[in-house]
């Protein structure tokens, strides 16, 4: 059972890798004394995740002594806004959660980066933990605690810095996880092999496909688990705010989170990372950050992961541009951006031309 753990200077969680443990979580709380003076747990999900797995976790919960209530909300980007966070407020109140309660975020990234923001601010902060169903929040999301929800004009525009009391990955969750939720989460995997770890890079240039759960061996399945959450660890643990080395994780980021704005969340976040990652990398080859060859690498692994390679036409690249700069990751009017220099490692800059991004974004609709 692979165990990461990560330290910061106001308190330490554990990231506990281990299939089919699910019910074990009542009692995993329990023995760290998470919520043991209310009892009380919110758990938020959506309904058909919480068809195929709910009763598991609420057995659990109620074995170890706890109570639990849930809230069930429709999946999707597009309902992370301040109406639904309000569902979850009203929830909490109805509940009567305490200070010393517990709210469990029970889903992919979008019920994480929710659920997270509601403990961060519900009665100015109580604890939460967060149980990753997506391969996706499994190996981004679900650490470093970040939360929020999305503004008309940008995505996580509101949110704030708020720790989970512990992440609990069950991989075999996986197992019912749609193909195309599968597919997009691999563009975050690949992230950390650009900006990170070389091993994990070739790890996944070993593998035939990398678009089904199939097709990857289950020792290597475990490996990228492991892999993503001891990365993710090491640089929240060192910039926990992102004042600069975590800045590294929004590789191809900045232009996909203005794709996803300019489609609405058609494209979903690791297709428009995906995209994203390729005109980055186009960008820093025409800067001479780094080679052909290392583009062609990178190409060739989101082509493995059968994700989108460029931008669909009815995304206007007017949307595209203004979504730029509405980003949070502008900073004293100057667009930042998260390139690699080679295989494993990134840099960032804010010094890339206006005129180079919008070239890239203009061949950005056609086929690489």
């Amino acid at each position: 059972m692979p165990v990461v753990s990560l330290n910061l200077p106001s308190y330490a969680y554990d990231i506990v890798i281990e299939p089919d443990s699910l019910r074990k979580l009542g009692s995993a709380l329990k023995a760290r004394g998470l919520g043991q003076k209310s009892q009380k747990v919110l758990i938020v999900s959506h309904p058909l995740l919480f068809t195929h797995y709910g009763i598991k976790l609420i057995e659990g919960l109620e074995e170890a002594g706890f109570s639990p209530s849930v809230l069930l909300l429709p999946p999707g980007e597009r309902f992370k806004t301040p109406k639904t966070l309000y569902k979850i407020y009203d929830c909490a109140q109805a509940n009567h959660l305490e200070r010393s309660s517990l709210m469990i975020a029970f889903g992919g990234g979008v019920i994480g980066d929710m659920t997270g923001f509601a403990a961060a601010t519900w009665l100015r902060g109580i604890d939460f933990v967060q149980v990753p169903t997506s391969l996706l929040a499994m190996v981004d999301a679900s650490i470093g605690g970040k939360t929020g929800i999305n503004h008309t004009k940008g995505k996580n525009l509101i949110g704030a810095f708020h720790q989970p009391r512990l992440v609990w990955i069950d991989p075999l969750l996986l197992q019912t996880l749609p193909g195309r939720e599968f597919r997009s989460a691999m563009a975050e995997v690949i992230k950390y092999g650009v900006i990170w770890d070389e091993d994990l890079f070739k790890l996944l240039e070993q593998a035939p496909r990398l678009d089904q759960l199939r097709y990857i061996p289950a020792h290597l399945s475990e490996e990228i688990l492991t892999r993503c959450a001891q990365a993710k660890a090491t640089i929240v643990m060192t910039d926990e705010k992102e004042k600069g080395l975590r800045a590294l994780l929004n590789f191809g980021h900045t232009i996909g989170h203005g794709i996803e704005t300019a489609t609405h969340y058609k494209i979903n976040h690791g297709e428009a990372v995906g995209i994203g990652m390729i005109l980055a990398s186009q960008i820093a080859l025409r800067a001479g950050l780094w080679t052909e060859e290392c583009h062609q690498r990178l190409l060739n692994l989101v082509r493995q992961a059968r994700l989108p390679e460029q931008i669909p036409d009815y995304a206007p690249i007017t949307e595209i541009s203004n979504a730029l700069w509405s980003d949070k990751k502008v900073e004293a009017g100057k667009l930042r951006f998260v390139l690699p220099t080679r295989i494993g490692q990134g840099t960032i800059t804010d010094n890339i031309p206006i005129d180079l991004v919008k070239e890239i974004l203009t061949i950005g609709y056609t086929k690489s």
